[in-house]
């Protein structure tokens, strides 16, 4: 028996009350549908400004009705105090997934990456210390590396940010060691790498690059690759970044506790390889796709040559196991994809309609706005 599938004995066994910040995002819509699944006690947060109010919506949906009493959805935002402490009332482990991601956007607007990912962050670790939270548990980022030559990448070796969104992460890190050793904080952060996985938004400026490229081919539009095809990323697919949190929450190690992960599957892949892989599945619904061809432009400033991780950390102190590997989860990806995107298109969706487990599940507003 693997350590996750123990761990999913013991949750089951004994259900707590979770705070996943940013619940309506990517990552964090998994988390809690995860732990819906697993019979927990859920408190979501999410300012609505990236997450999707659909994203709860399929997670509660997926998770199944009779666990929609075990969630109860704030809207508001981490940067207000109050808000945060709201959202801490009587939770056991905090999974802190809300930030404003993005690399490009981070040198577009700073002073706005700032307020969100280490104002934001200090708030709810404030509130989290206040509130007697016995576990931590932070999305950290593998931007972090920044200029490190070091291949595979190891936790305790970094080299100098190459972005404002690089820098708050790295921030974060610091301010979750100083809060360990000021107060006894337990606090654990996962860097992760290029996660991909359904609902990942292929929409907007700032997309992550495979729901984009999905998007494009389905939508006939150009596909682009920044450089020449050769830059390579240790693409991760959520389920295995979901185990990792859970893991991360629940270790009884000592010698796990207020340590920093990589989390990735530990192999790298160019992104021609990923076009050419994201073509072939598409291809088995769209055969004409075969006939695409991506288009080639600048390198994009802010961005890493290469990137893999040695997650050998992980597998010692947290008992992770990847167990998705990228095509095969690619392939649940773009089944998704294919489904969502033509439905959209379909019925001419709306991304913000109203949050429809409001008749089912407790949601309130939080208590203070955000910071102007």
């Amino acid at each position: 028996m693997s350590a996750y599938e123990e761990l999913v004995e013991t949750m089951r066994s004994k259900p707590r009350t979770w705070l996943v910040t940013g619940a309506a995002g990517f990552i964090g819509s998994h988390l809690v549908e995860a732990l819906l699944k697993l019979q927990q006690n859920v408190v979501g947060l999410d300012n609505f400004i990236t997450g999707k109010r659909e994203n709860i919506d399929q997670a509660v949906n997926s998770a199944g009705s009779r666990q929609r009493k075990n969630l109860r959805f704030i809207e508001g935002d981490i940067r207000a105090l109050e808000t945060c402490r709201a959202a801490c009332r009587g939770v056991d482990v905090v999974l802190h997934e809300a930030a404003l991601g993005s690399v490009p956007r981070s040198i577009e607007d700073p002073i706005e990456t700032n307020s969100t990912n280490i104002d934001g962050f200090l708030a709810m670790l404030t509130a989290a210390r206040d509130a007697g939270v016995g576990r931590f548990v932070y999305a950290a980022s593998s931007s972090t590396y920044g200029d490190s030559k070091r291949r595979p990448m190891v936790e305790a070796e970094i080299g100098k940010p190459l972005s404002p969104y690089a820098l708050t992460k790295y921030v974060d890190e610091l301010y979750a060691e100083i809060f360990a050793r000021c107060y006894g904080t337990q606090a654990i952060g996962l860097r992760y790498f290029n996660v991909f996985g359904p609902r990942q938004d292929p929409d907007g400026a700032y997309a992550a690059v495979i729901p984009k490229w999905i998007a494009a081919l389905l939508h006939d539009e150009p596909v682009y690759i920044n450089g020449d095809g050769s830059t390579s990323r240790d693409f991760c697919y959520v389920k295995n970044v979901v185990e990792a949190n859970l893991l991360a929450a629940m270790t009884t190690d000592p010698a796990a506790v207020n340590q920093v992960y990589n989390v990735a599957l530990g192999h790298q892949t160019t992104l021609d390889e990923l076009f050419v892989m994201i073509r072939m599945l598409l291809a088995s619904n769209r055969p004409e796709l075969m006939a695409r061809h991506p288009v080639y432009r600048d390198f994009r400033m802010g961005d890493m040559l290469t990137s893999r991780a040695d997650i050998s950390k992980a597998r010692t102190l947290l008992g992770y196991q990847p167990a998705w590997e990228v095509r095969e989860g690619m392939k649940s990806a773009v089944d998704w994809y294919l489904s969502t995107l033509e439905n959209r298109r379909a019925v001419g969706h709306e991304s913000r309609a109203p949050l429809t487990i409001g008749a089912t599940a407790r949601v309130e507003l939080a208590v203070a706005a955000a910071p102007t």
